[in-house]
């Protein structure tokens, strides 16, 4: 990568918005001391600066901006500028109505909020480009500019106005080219719904699912497209300048699989649920499942764009961070894969939305509080560990999430349309690795290229494409392990069922045949025996048909197959029939990794609540629990943070860590324990 964005080591950093405190310089000078006393080596401007940037059509202002450029550069911070179309100025909306948002009752949304504009919008395109041409013209080529960020935040709310309804109905043309073809992908025999013209389309009847759901691609493309006309005069410009976007959890309505294809570099947004309860484990298990998601998209490391060093104000509750949890929390982005540490934001705003919203430098003004003190800490030690930035991590196991197929299964009628829980289900499954200290991809069925793994999971893949359905073939055939599980391969890419048994297209290779697929309630007890003990299974379990698979496990009450594995090929497809409590799919993969040469990165014993992974030859080792726990490696180790050599047993404290390498001495050393945080 260029400007030397993979030659500063790990990056240290916040959003800056410098602009909100040009009326109080004396602010500006105390914030490059303690910007230093921090351990802070970039900054992100300009992310919602456009009115001030611009505060009328065509009358720039970027003079606070050079001062800024040059304050940070001479303080010896790098630069990430973002361009500001996350939030339009007052005076295009007015003159400019068309780049307002319409609601689906064909109101025009007021000004106001941010991503209120529409994508389409031939004249917010055009002043999108205009002031992106400007940015990159005045600050392409300074010398603390090492990476465009594109807007902020990019989302699926969708728009109803005649510019993107016509748009989307050529999409569909492009898509289908008849309308023959697309009454028969959507099946609109039913209900009487069939189509004779393009424009009797409107995509607000939910009734018909595969309209919905390319209603929802179409809204990601044009976010896509909408990303890349603004990145035209960037790419243009400065073409050695890399470009991202922070992405947000997988659940805004975009397909990320498909829009990482554009990005130099991932960067998201992690804000974790800490201390919602007294287990910390479940909200360590999401976050390290988003992390290896955001590594996953490119199969290289990321940027964590923004986190809180404090407490958010928009969660439903957000708790103070306990002693230890925030170093813990960067610590482990940089374990998942993250070459950078940055928050949200540098000093907290007076006013606004996010006024309440933890910053670095809080209201008081002062570096002499707790936030400022672990976050100068965090500085500190990732200038110890800086050799790790550019590393990777290889994964022998994978977890495929489908961002299409979640949205055709929230689209779906079932017998039972509460929890169905496609991305829990999901975490649930990537959490067995966790947990055990095997690295795990978050893959793409589209995209990811299968023959890397030993180990697929396909948990829930509600929408089984034609073209999955070949890779997954493909794979076990050659000696690859898949999983399945109920609720598995029951449509196909337009949303229209299988026929002939599911999951469609695969009953050859899981050798089963699901004849329906049942409901518990809540009420219920369903147990199975597996492993020499009883296990409880919840909410959906198939009754299935076997067709060369052999049962490896059945219901107590009705003996239908609870675990099935089938041999094809040269491998193994194993089938979940039920949604089963967590501890059973602890061990059942476990049990499979271990048959399948799948090892951990350790070969010690992981306490409950600690978490080890693998980065390059750095071993993460992070306490999760609110006590302190013991680990044991029985082999010799340098301990990269406090730069020593460690054997026998380490006491981490709560909420601590603990980062390892081989020792390069091979001479044993005598036990001692060694506090770690």
């Amino acid at each position: 990568m260029s400007r030397g964005l993979y030659n500063m080591g790990l990056l240290h950093g916040a959003d800056y918005n410098y602009e909100q405190w040009l009326d109080s310089p004396e602010l500006l000078d105390r914030d490059l001391l303690y910007m230093r006393e921090a351990g802070i080596n970039v900054l992100a401007v300009g992310i919602f600066s456009w009115s001030i940037l611009e505060s009328t059509e065509g009358v720039y202002n970027f003079e606070w901006l050079d001062g800024c450029f040059e304050r940070l550069h001479q303080n010896g911070q790098k630069i990430i500028l973002a361009t500001p179309s996350g939030s339009k100025p007052a005076w295009l909306s007015e003159k400019y109505g068309e780049t307002c948002r319409m609601a689906a009752n064909g109101v025009r949304q007021p000004h106001g909020g941010r991503h209120n504009h529409c994508r389409t919008s031939v004249k917010y395109r055009e002043a999108c480009v205009r002031i992106n041409t400007k940015l990159a013209e005045r600050y392409g080529t300074h010398p603390a500019l090492i990476l465009w960020h594109v807007s902020n935040e990019y989302n699926g709310m969708p728009c109803y106005c005649p510019q993107c309804l016509a748009v989307f109905r050529d999409w569909l043309k492009d898509r289908y080219v008849t309308l023959d073809a697309l009454n028969a992908a959507w099946y609109t025999t039913f209900w009487s719904h069939r189509f004779t013209s393009w424009e009797q389309i409107f995509p607000a009847d939910h009734s018909i699912h595969g309209l919905m759901l390319d209603w929802q691609r179409f809204t990601s493309d044009q976010t896509i497209d909408f990303f890349l006309a603004e990145c035209e005069p960037l790419r243009r410009i400065t073409p050695g300048v890399p470009i991202t976007t922070n992405f947000q959890m997988p659940d805004v309505g975009l397909d990320f699989h498909k829009f990482a294809r554009h990005v130099d570099i991932i960067s998201w947004d992690n804000y974790p649920e800490w201390h919602r309860s007294p287990d910390d484990e479940p909200a360590a298990v999401k976050a390290g499942f988003f992390h290896d998601l955001c590594r996953s998209y490119l199969h290289k490391p990321f940027l964590m764009m923004e986190s809180s060093p404090g407490a958010t104000n928009w969660q439903g509750v957000s708790s103070k961070k306990k002693k230890g949890m925030h170093i813990l929390s960067s610590v482990q982005a940089v374990a998942h894969g993250s070459d950078s540490v940055q928050y949200f934001q540098w000093r907290q705003s007076r006013g606004g939305e996010e006024k309440f919203h933890d910053a670095v430098i809080t209201h008081l003004g002062s570096n002499d509080t707790g936030i400022f003190r672990e976050v100068a800490e965090t500085g500190r030690l990732l200038k110890k560990i800086s050799t790790i930035a550019g590393t990777n991590t290889e994964s022998r196991a994978a977890v495929v999430y489908d961002f299409q197929s979640g949205w055709a299964l929230d689209n779906a009628q079932l017998p039972r349309n509460i929890e169905k829980n496609y991305q829990k289900e999901c975490i649930a499954h990537y959490g067995a690795f966790w947990k055990a200290g095997i690295s795990c991809d978050v893959i793409s069925p589209e995209y990811t290229d299968f023959d890397r793994y030993k180990l697929i999971v396909f948990p829930m893949l509600y929408m089984l494409r034609e073209e999955t359905a070949k890779k997954i073939r493909m794979f076990v055939q050659k000696g690859g392990a898949a999983v399945a599980t109920f609720l598995t391969g029951l449509v196909n890419e337009s949303d229209l069922c299988y026929l002939g048994g599911t999951p469609g297209n695969l009953t050859c290779v899981f050798g089963i045949s699901v004849e329906e697929t049942g409901t518990i309630a809540d009420w219920e007890t369903v147990t199975f025996q597996m492993y020499g003990q009883q296990w409880k299974a919840a909410h959906y379990a198939d009754h299935v048909r076997l067709q060369g698979a052999q049962a490896l496990s059945g219901f107590a009450a009705e003996k239908n197959p609870a675990v099935t594995a089938c041999k094809f090929g040269e491998g193994t497809a194993y089938y979940l029939c039920a949604r089963t409590e967590q501890a059973f799919t602890d061990r059942f993969y476990r049990e499979l990794c271990e048959k399948h040469g799948i090892p951990p990165c350790v070969s010690w014993e992981i306490p409950a609540g600690v978490s080890i992974q693998k980065r390059g030859d750095a071993i993460f080792v992070m306490n999760f629990n609110s006590v302190e726990t013991v680990i044991s490696p029985g082999e010799i180790y340098e301990d990269m943070l406090r730069g020593e050599p460690v054997c026998g047993t380490i006491l981490l404290p709560p909420y601590g860590v603990c980062i390892l390498v081989k020792s390069s001495s091979g001479e044993k050393k005598s036990e001692h324990q060694s506090n770690s945080k």
